[in-house]
């Protein structure tokens, strides 16, 4: 019995870190081009890009409902801190999915499509800016009682490591937008987007760099963790292979090839992602409540294990499906 009461929740942590990964990357490009959209020189070049979108974006943000609905059913205390630590950045990142998702549908009837235009591209952003937040304020740490409920002030999440999170994730979005961009179109459209992505590389790295050198300096548990063997050793590996995978992504780009980039930079992401991890467990609130402190109890995880067993296949396929039918170019009008 005790060794599933340690079971589960590591279970249910690497479930939800799943979730977030697969959110991520998917919603990723969806917020990337929106972003993107707000510096297309012309109407035929934005329909293009909203189109690469078309049939696929609402799917995307799947993952996230259903990561919020495991943290609730899995780590009911850390749902209750997190949303009460981080409203305001939780609560910017949906009213701008909001904006975004009314804006896109809106879009399609107007005849002057110019502020739809911008609330598309502006919802994007501050949805983007808001899961920067909110990540940055994660990598801080929460501020907790005994009980592990949120004892800080509302405004703890908002500081300059929290931004510099924040425009870091939204350049990691462009970057895999410009990727994904690369991949369905052509023409001087797809240049355009060879040039935005090396340049969205390169800012990402740069922001990377900056948060990896300021974390174990302004963080003593992080900076614990970090130079704490056996960690230690996994970490000084993660920023090697990171500039080695941004040297990949870049020849990709220079060589003007089409599949590769967008899988490097999901490697990119998917590095990042393991290192957070990495910093992060046992946590589930850091640097306080651990991912067993805060577990519901061992039958309401067991029932929801064989809930999700059952749900994530059919998720997948669905987004799998779903990419396979609408895989291809988008061409103009005029193209076709």
């Amino acid at each position: 019995m005790e060794a599933l009461l340690h079971f589960l929740p590591q279970v249910w942590f690497v479930i939800l870190a799943l979730f977030l990964f697969l959110y991520v990357i998917l919603d990723g490009f969806d917020l990337g081009v929106g972003i993107l959209s707000l510096t297309s020189s012309n109407e035929e070049r934005r329909s293009l890009l909203m189109t690469s979108l078309g049939n696929i974006w609402d799917a995307n943000e799947t993952w996230l409902v259903l990561m919020g609905g495991a943290l609730f059913g899995a780590f009911p205390l850390a749902y209750g801190t997190i949303l009460t630590a981080l409203y305001i950045p939780i609560f910017i990142m949906i009213f701008g999915l909001i904006f975004r998702a009314v804006a896109f549908e809106f879009r399609e009837h107007a005849e002057r499509k110019l502020f739809w235009n911008f609330a598309f591209g502006a919802g994007s952003f501050i949805a983007a800016l808001g899961q920067g937040f909110a990540l940055g304020s994660v990598i801080e740490g929460i501020q907790v009682d005994e009980m592990g409920h949120f004892i800080g002030s509302t405004l703890d999440w908002l500081n300059w490591r929290t931004l510099l999170v924040s425009l870091t994730l939204i350049q990691g979005y462009v970057l895999i937008g410009s990727t994904y961009l690369i991949l369905k179109t052509e023409g001087e459209l797809q240049n355009t987007h060879f040039r935005t992505a090396k340049l969205a590389a390169i800012t990402t790295l740069i922001g990377a760099i900056f948060i990896t050198i300021s974390t174990p300096i302004f963080y003593e548990t992080v900076r614990n963790r970090l130079f704490s063997p056996p960690l230690v050793y996994i970490f000084s590996i993660i920023p090697v292979l990171g500039i080695l995978l941004v040297w990949l992504l870049l020849k990709s780009i220079n060589q003007r090839e089409e599949v590769t980039p967008f899988i490097w930079t999901i490697l990119i992401f998917l590095l990042t992602f393991l290192g957070l991890g990495l910093i992060v467990f046992p946590y589930i609130i850091p640097t306080q409540i651990t991912i067993y402190q805060a577990a519901a109890a061992p039958s309401a995880l067991v029932f929801m294990l064989i809930f999700i067993g059952f749900l994530i296949p059919i998720m997948l396929f669905y987004n799998i499906y779903n990419y396979v039918v609408f895989r291809g170019k988008v061409v103009s009008h005029g193209e076709e």
